[in-house]
């Protein structure tokens, strides 16, 4: 039996008002939203349920609540590392492969190359010359990415270069590999600072395979280690929280089995009543494990869930306010590598079945507005899941659901009729192109679909 959170509804309910408060407001740092009894007035709910949605925004670093005279909740600058904490979560547990891994890198960190080439400033040349002589991976390519001026590549460059690190740890880079290293990462920067696109993109899948080549000979584990808690920066509950997640993955995650009881968590970890309960308040959040009460209870080990990630992110994004290019160029190149990795298996059973179900649902399509929605989204989601891809599958999910959050908070128009006869024709188009297996035709009808769907996606 699959173990569900048990975090409270209404709690998380009045997380996500505050939050959105918080965007409508501009996120100003440092300004109250009021003290405790006052936010319990302005959104109606016991203390209980505001403290329980307190802990939430904290957790996604939003806001944190000061006690005492001229306390309240005070906004807060989030940090991308408590954002990308839940995706590395989730994707672990997910089984991420290596390959999968760097063929996402292979996608992206490319673009962000290109970027940098044509963004590039004299402050960004130093900061990427200064990273030249670390001896660090992350360092230079989270460096490098920053000069794409690209909020959504930034991100998610950074988080597969964390999931990188943890393929790599254990792993020892021998002298020649360094200096290779040093030498491919110095030609990237002289292409990015001469402004050479072309060039830059080309270095960056070199050494992206270079990369490749030596992990696959050279890694340690079949499977990413947690990573350690950082207990300087973490309150004890999180802590704790990664404490555990790491042991439950250690124990070879098995999904509706107790891990241990209350007692025992208590004396394993040595903690507090309520730095524990709070601690497994964030394992259920993320559906890790929830705490089943009575006689055969415990901590039961649950199957983490995507939203808890597509959540954290897009959070995250709204605060760094990429606007709709950035946005379309990530989610672009997400969707047009999909479509070219399932041109690649257009004559499995697999993907025929796609097809043959996708021309039906646009049949019985007619003219709805709600149903061709619908058949939108499963057209892309489906595209997606058909590439084989989880990394990317992920970051396309959390495009939408940025995509939705603006679409809510400006209030556009629906699309009309007409516009969801455009989108059926082109998908019509799109599978005619990828049943004949025509890879570069297919490619191109989907980006024509994308440019033309962005009038009102954006």
């Amino acid at each position: 039996m699959t173990a569900q959170p048990r975090l409270d509804k209404r709690a998380a309910q009045i997380a996500r008002r505050i939050e959105a408060d918080i965007i409508r407001r501009g996120w100003p740092i440092g300004e109250s939203l009021g003290s405790e009894q006052a936010l319990q007035e302005r959104y109606q709910v016991s203390r209980s349920v505001l403290r329980e949605a307190v802990r939430l925004v904290e957790h996604h670093q939003v806001a944190r609540m000061r006690r005492g005279p001229g306390g309240g909740l005070l906004i807060c600058e989030p940090d991308a590392a408590a954002a990308t904490k839940a995706v590395v979560i989730y994707l672990e547990y997910q089984g991420t492969t290596i390959d999968v891994l760097l063929n996402a890198r292979l996608l992206l960190e490319p673009l962000a190359a290109v970027l940098a080439a044509e963004r590039i400033d004299e402050a960004g040349i130093a900061r990427l010359r200064a990273v030249l002589s670390t001896a660090s991976q992350r360092e230079f390519h989270t460096a490098l990415a920053e000069q794409s001026k690209n909020p959504a590549l930034q991100l998610f460059i950074d988080i597969l270069m964390r999931l990188t690190a943890q393929f790599a740890r254990g792993s020892r880079a021998d002298p020649a590999a360094l200096d290779r290293t040093r030498t491919e990462h110095a030609e990237i920067v002289a292409a990015v600072t001469a402004g050479d696109s072309a060039r830059a993109q080309t270095l960056s899948e070199r050494h992206i395979e270079s990369v490749t080549t030596w992990l696959r000979r050279h890694r340690k584990p079949s499977r990413p280690r947690r990573p350690t808690p950082d207990t300087t920066a973490a309150k004890r509950a999180e802590v704790v929280a990664a404490a555990i997640r790491d042991d439950i993955a250690a124990s070879g995650w098995q999904v509706g089995s107790i891990f241990a009881t209350e007692a025992q968590l208590l004396e394993r970890y040595r903690v507090s009543r309520s730095v524990l309960r709070e601690a497994v308040r964030l394992l259920e959040y993320h559906a890790i494990a929830r705490m089943r009460r009575g006689p055969g209870g415990g901590l039961v080990v649950g199957k983490p869930q995507a939203q808890a990630s597509i959540d954290a992110i897009a959070l995250y994004l709204q605060y760094r306010q990429p606007n709709s290019d950035d946005l379309r160029l990530v989610r672009d190149a997400i969707e047009i590598d999909n479509v070219a990795k399932v041109v690649g298996r257009h004559d499995t059973g697999e993907v025929r079945a796609f097809l043959d179900t996708h021309r039906q649902l646009i049949e019985e399509t007619g003219d709805d507005p709600r149903k061709a929605g619908m058949e939108e989204f499963l057209f892309h989601s489906g595209m997606a899941q058909l590439a084989g891809n989880a990394v990317l599958d992920l970051f396309l999910r959390i495009l939408v659901e940025l995509f939705r959050r603006q679409w809510a908070a400006t209030e556009q128009k629906l699309p009309s009729r007409n516009d969801f006869a455009d989108v059926q024709h082109a998908h019509r188009r799109i599978i005619e192109a990828i049943a004949d297996g025509d890879d570069s035709l297919a490619r191109h009808r989907v980006r024509r679909h994308l440019d033309a769907a962005a009038s009102w996606w954006l």
